[in-house]
């Protein structure tokens, strides 16, 4: 499971790294350029951390936060090699 905070309707897709909340609690910041219509920025969500952590997109799903900012993605694949390639972003 992955926590992301999501900015849509960005000029690019990007990711911003990972941010810490007043409350201790971390998360990886997002931006797509999709607008939060019919599910489109979520799909978008799905598709840039899919790219940035080498999946093929079936691999994440959004697993809370449809209509939130905040969001948790399931992603499926090896633990370790996650882990790996999100110290890495």
């Amino acid at each position: 499971m992955l926590s992301v905070r999501v900015t849509p309707g960005a000029a690019a897709d990007r990711i911003d790294g990972i941010i810490a909340r007043d409350d201790g609690s971390r998360h990886l910041a997002l931006r797509v350029r999709a607008v939060p219509d019919k599910g489109a920025a979520n799909k978008a969500v799905c598709t840039l951390v899919a790219r940035a952590f080498g999946l093929p997109a079936s691999s994440v799903t959004l697993a809370a936060g449809t209509t939130s900012r905040q969001k948790r993605l399931h992603l499926a694949g090896d633990p370790e090699t996650l882990v790996k390639q999100l110290n890495r972003l």
